[in-house]
């Protein structure tokens, strides 16, 4: 198929192979092509911010249809390049850090460095080949950046397809990796989604502590560990408190338990290797922290954007599961008064700490977690 740049034929067929090329030099797993119709996501998406599933995520509900429409984000925009990116690290060491309730657990994907800059470097990189090829061309790297569907055009373009727990899956690789896009103004050929690969499976649905997965394919995030940990900025509500367990930042529950990560691929970039302060962390360590100790350790990393204040809020909710001590108690007790926010945390946990005391129970036993832990003992899912 040839194109006309400036009266210089153009064979895209041809481009789009270097495309696929120059993307694995840039460090990138996969990448695919697909046009810019989301038509048929469209009723999904608005029946979900109907139900308020968003929960306080307001921009979602601001942009309404446009994450269905990437080409008016780039007027003149043909096609969506879709690159894929692991990020698993060789130590993820999930099972040891989940039994331990002593250790904050952070979702793998911010133990390192924050994706969104490197993914969106790379992108950059990869649009400015393409323009060095053609001559002229108008391009726009997104990773997260703009209201744009990510999934359903990683899945349109053959990177995978939906998982019940609405994340990509591919055959080779799992979940464990970031989604990233290039909005160009040519016709290139198109990919092929794959075959979904879910069937009866429910296990993500099953595994969720907080039942946020409430059908095939939809998560309420109000109920999701990570939605509460991440982006709700008040306070976390009382019945999902206990369900949290030691996740400090996100939640992984769901893509663990999902058997295609047995062959989830380990990242080769360094930029991911866990970060030594938050690979493991103990959580009477993390509540220790000032604010300008939290600044220097999150410093280029995702978890950063939460702030020192809900850092603080979920590192307290998780010592109210941690197993009964004095010494968490005078922790707690230590940080009263900085404010109302943290202090409605502070005493939730110290109540939690004084009935397990009461009741000579050293810590309460959450069955889906020791479920999930057993699993991934086994070897069922891939304990990097």
């Amino acid at each position: 198929m040839l194109w006309f740049i400036m009266s210089k034929p153009l064979d895209l067929n041809q481009l789009a192979q270097n495309i696929k090329q120059w993307g694995l030099e840039l460090g990138f797993q996969q990448v695919g092509i697909t046009d810019t119709d989301l038509r048929a996501s469209e009723p999904a998406l608005q029946a979900w911010l109907d139900k308020q599933y968003h929960g306080e995520m307001a921009w979602m509900a601001r942009h309404g249809m446009m994450r269905a429409r990437p080409h008016e984000l780039l007027p003149g925009t043909l096609r969506v390049i879709s690159v894929r990116m692991n990020y698993l690290p060789a130590n993820a060491a999930f099972a040891s850090t989940l039994k331990d309730p002593t250790l904050g657990y952070v979702s793998r994907y911010a133990l390192g460095r924050d994706y969104h800059k490197l993914l969106r470097s790379r992108l950059k990189k990869l649009g400015e080949q393409i323009q060095q090829y053609c001559g002229s061309l108008n391009f726009r790297p997104f990773v997260d950046s703009a209201p744009i569907l990510e999934r359903p055009l990683a899945e349109k373009a053959g990177l995978g397809w939906t998982g019940k727990h609405s994340l990509i899956l591919n055959r080779e690789a799992g979940s464990f990796f970031f989604l990233g896009e290039l909005l160009i103004d040519l016709p290139l050929p198109v990919d092929q989604p794959v075959e979904e690969g879910c069937g009866k499976c429910v296990a993500c649905m099953t595994i969720c502590p907080t039942g946020a997965i409430v059908e095939p394919y939809t998560v309420d995030a109000r109920r999701c560990i990570s939605y509460l940990t991440i982006e709700l900025e008040g306070a976390i509500p009382e019945a999902f408190r206990p369900l949290i367990g030691n996740r400090i930042y996100g939640c992984d529950d769901c893509q663990l338990i999902c058997p295609w990560n047995r062959y989830s691929q380990l990242t080769d970039e360094a930029d991911f290797s866990p970060r030594k302060a938050l690979h493991n962390p103990d959580l009477l360590e993390l509540f220790s922290w000032s604010e300008a100790q939290f600044l220097k350790v999150t410093e280029g990393s995702a978890i950063r954007r939460i702030g020192h204040l809900r850092w603080l809020r979920n590192v307290a909710v998780a010592l109210g599961n941690a197993p009964w001590s004095n010494a968490v108690i005078t922790a707690l007790e230590s940080r009263k008064g900085e404010h109302p926010l943290l202090d409605e945390h502070i005493e939730w946990a110290i109540a939690q700490q004084i009935e397990k005391r009461n009741a000579c129970i050293i810590e309460v036993q959450l069955p889906k977690k020791q479920r999930l832990v057993r699993v991934i003992e086994k070897g069922l899912v891939r304990d990097a």
